[in-house]
């Protein structure tokens, strides 16, 4: 389990529907009580209560609980969900013992040395996961080999064992939450239209999450945000756009019901922004996302991104939610010139796996012809629909005048183009990132949805 916070509209918890130990004091925890307790403390820690919390783990190791490998993944994944990361390092370090505990509790503590700056305990806890040999984690351990040796780089690291918010981090209120999108994001703002945009869902729909891709070893650690959050570098908006262009596709296949998620920072104090994932998700991060998605989910694809030296390679994994087994990799390379044929090719390659098809509709779902530059208005496009939603800054996103400019000039290869050149640009417009009569000339695709779309955005 990883940092991940519970979406910010969610439906409850399950685990909280049953009946909790009203009280905090220490109690005898049978092993069949074990359940119901680590639910009590995470009732404690969404109260604000970590006393109250504390006390209840510290009752649940002392019965000998401390052994059991789903107590300290659900121990230290709950107390990082709020921001506790101290009191992941003061339980879990002295009891965790790799052979017994597995990867998945280590992965949480690795990740709370990380936020506290201690680099020397992080490689000690990496060298543990290496020992291992599990090959299905050498990518997100040699992603954590690189953000120590970034860490062990910057001068104005916090010394080792310093609390969270030492050097002006967020300190435990800082939390991580998810932003389900569940439709195409260019059609938020054309709800009169939905009937002639999207196609209708009927019967039993694959339900299919797309989930913000990790950026291997990028930091800082989203607990020790940056004083002034800055808009997405390349790398950033990619890894947020796919998501979103593999989740529209399938919004226009009638067998599935899709949606994307991408991750949102509240601080202690300041303001939301994206946060970047530095490691891959792990089995406990999909598990939190079914969970808090209302009516589950049949499959989860996630994955990673990675550029050097202007060649930029992407590794896509499909889960199968029933089993949470790793059904299909996708993989793509590609450098600037040839970045339009490698993502169509990876994009066929998805669809002919899930078996897309085209759903019958009003509006024709067609695969973009660059989608380069179809990744970047989505990209764009979602950052401006934070900030009209107020959760962002227009700062955050930054200058969107050259975004809106290419967007008009892919505008009239098609209907979904101008519907969201002309979605990108109204959005623009009201949140003030663009004057008017600024990168206002298009040509856009002739069609009836158009014109009446661009009658209701200019409304």
């Amino acid at each position: 389990m990883g940092f991940f916070d519970r979406f910010a509209a969610k439906k409850p918890d399950a685990s909280a529907s049953g009946e909790l130990a009203a009280s905090s004091a220490p109690t005898s925890a049978p092993a069949g009580a074990v359940k119901p307790r680590l639910a009590a403390a995470r009732e404690r820690l969404e109260a604000k209560d970590l006393p109250g919390a504390m006390a209840i783990y510290e009752e649940i190791l002392a019965g000998g609980a401390g052994d059991r490998a789903d107590v300290l993944v659900a121990l230290s994944g709950d107390l990082g969900m709020h921001g506790h990361v101290a009191e992941i390092i003061e339980l879990v370090a002295p009891r965790y013992a790799a052979d017994r505990h597995g990867p998945a509790t280590g992965l949480n503590l690795l990740q709370a040395y990380l936020a506290v700056g201690n680099a020397d305990s992080a490689q000690h806890v990496l060298d543990i996961l290496f020992a291992l040999n599990r090959p299905e984690l050498e990518n997100r351990l040699h992603g954590f080999s690189n953000a120590i040796a970034e860490l062990l780089a910057r001068p104005e690291v916090a010394p080792a064992g310093a609390a969270p918010g030492a050097s002006g981090g967020p300190g435990e209120a800082s939390r991580i939450g998810l932003v389900s999108i569940s439709k195409p994001i260019w059609c938020y703002g054309l709800e009169a239209m939905a009937a002639q945009l999207l196609p209708p869902k009927e019967g039993r729909l694959r339900r299919i999450a797309f989930a913000q891709l990790a950026l291997p070893g990028r930091i800082p650690n989203p607990f020790v945000p940056e004083a002034e959050p800055k808009p997405d570098d390349e790398l950033s908006r990619l890894a947020r756009a796919f998501p979103l262009w593999l989740a529209e596709s399938f919004f226009f296949s009638p067998s599935y019901q899709p949606g994307a998620a991408v991750g949102l920072l509240t601080p202690a104090s300041g303001e939301s922004r994206l946060v970047d994932f530095g490691a891959e998700w792990s089995l406990e991060n999909l598990r939190q996302l079914v969970e808090t998605t209302e009516g589950g989910l049949d499959y989860i694809v996630s994955g990673a991104l990675r550029a050097t030296s202007g060649d930029y390679e992407v590794l896509l994994r499909v889960w199968e939610v029933k089993t949470f087994r790793e059904r299909k990799t996708f993989s793509a390379r590609w450098t600037p010139a040839t970045a339009d044929s490698a993502l169509a090719q990876l994009h066929a390659e998805v669809r002919a796996y899930m078996e897309w098809s085209p759903a019958s509709a009003a509006l024709a779902y067609t695969i973009p012809a660059q989608p380069r530059g179809w990744l970047d208005t989505l990209g764009v496009s979602l950052g401006l629909f934070l900030v009209e939603k107020k959760i962002l800054k227009l700062a955050q996103v930054g200058p969107v005048v050259a975004d809106v400019r290419a967007a008009g000039e892919r505008a009239a290869a098609g209907e979904i183009a101008s519907l969201a050149f002309l979605a990108l640009r109204a959005r623009a417009r009201r949140v003030g990132a663009l004057a008017e009569g600024e990168a206002s000339d298009a040509a856009l695709a002739r069609s009836v949805l158009v014109t009446r779309a661009a009658g209701e955005l200019d409304r």
